[in-house]
């Protein structure tokens, strides 16, 4: 079990007092040592108006981060694709393919294709469930999504990254034009044809993301993609995703069979107590996302100490910090050992933020020390 491949997901994190610059160099140097360490894959995500993550131009990103590695797979977790067109996804991931081929993954989600409530209309709330443990695993209830949704940043976001007037392309439309480019069959509705140079028969693995059993889910398996399964984001619907994937999955040019990825949030230290010390600022930088403010700057743990939580803010968090695989190498690596037991993920992808980037480093070195022997 502990054979199963190992990959990174990173958010370019930004620390409190730090700056983007420093971030995304970090990132690079991280992907260089965990070539060396045997990770698998190394995935940038996209975010945007985040003080928090300096990976919002995500493709300029993994091509700093391929160029600076020889071997490691690099990629997107995910590109949100409502905020971008199915032809500019094919010609940028080509271009990263034509310097770096057979190494880049293009892993797509639906982010961007939300649409903020109109004034004065309520978003209902996810019906309250207990926290379950399946195989082991902690299924805790769903998150309350009101405080976000009024928060005005979602609408903020959309009218920043959408064009006057524009409206996103329906998500499964952008999935299916962005293969047809890369296939070179794509054709307009009357029939005219399009090529996208670079990206017509570029060396791109594409990927679903998702953290539900809806549409995202549903399309990978029907399309035979390989699917991620964000146990880290959404925790509650995770095992919903992957049945929704795997009864849906039909053999394609890309798998015969399902393949899955499931991704949890780690801290590693040499010592569980040294691991709590590290994760302990992660609940506040949660409650700003789920707040509605988006992704802070990574608080220090005097910060975090010094917060005056409400039951509220604990309700918004609580999935999120329960689920945070946390401890020395074995403790996590068993954790780890669950997860992929639970879920019958054939990948695993951990991220891991702390606030001093050394502390990230070891983090990640102590669990491939581990995990991948």
């Amino acid at each position: 079990m502990t054979r199963t491949p190992l990959s990174i997901l990173d958010l370019s994190p930004v620390p409190a007092g730090g700056t983007a610059r420093d971030a995304v160099r970090n990132s690079v140097e991280l992907a260089q040592k965990a070539e060396a360490a045997g990770f698998h894959r190394y995935w940038l995500a996209e975010h945007h108006i985040a003080t928090g993550v300096a990976s919002s131009a995500t493709a300029v990103l993994i091509g700093q981060v391929a160029a600076a590695t020889s071997r490691i797979r690099v990629g997107a977790g995910a590109i949100q694709l409502g905020h971008h067109t199915a032809l500019s996804v094919a010609e940028e991931f080509g271009t990263l393919a034509a310097f770096y081929p057979g190494r880049i993954d293009l892993g797509l989600g639906r982010s961007g294709h939300r649409k903020p409530p109109p004034p004065g209309v309520k978003i209902p709330e996810p019906p309250k469930q207990e926290p379950k443990v399946i195989d082991g695993l902690l299924v805790p209830g769903p998150f309350p999504i009101g405080r976000a949704a009024r928060s005005g940043k979602l609408a903020l976001e959309n009218s920043l990254l959408h064009l006057p007037g524009s409206t996103p392309v329906d998500y499964a439309d952008s999935v299916h034009d962005i293969l047809a480019f890369l296939a070179g069959t794509y054709k307009s509705g009357d029939c005219v044809q399009a090529h996208a140079v670079p990206g017509e028969g570029a060396d791109v693995q594409p990927w679903i993301l998702g953290s539900s059993g809806g549409e995202s889910a549903i399309l990978a398996g029907k399309l035979g993609l390989p699917f991620a399964a964000a146990y880290h984001v959404a925790p509650a619907g995770v095992l919903a995703a992957i049945d929704a994937y795997r009864s849906a999955f039909r053999p394609s040019q890309w798998l015969s069979e399902p393949y899955v990825v499931v991704s949890a949030d780690v801290v590693v230290a040499e010592t569980d107590a040294k691991a709590a010390e590290l994760a302990a600022p992660y609940g506040l930088w949660v409650l700003a996302i789920r707040s509605g403010k988006g992704a802070r700057s990574y608080p220090s743990a005097a910060e975090a100490a010094a917060y005056n939580w409400t039951d509220e803010d604990r309700e918004l968090v609580t999935d999120r910090v329960d689920t945070q695989l946390v401890g020395s190498p074995a403790t996590v690596a068993a954790k780890l050992a669950v997860v992929r037991a639970a879920t019958g993920a054939d990948e695993l992808l951990i991220t891991t933020i702390t606030y001093d980037h050394a502390d990230r480093v070891r983090s990640h070195q102590l669990i491939a020390e581990e995990w991948l022997g």
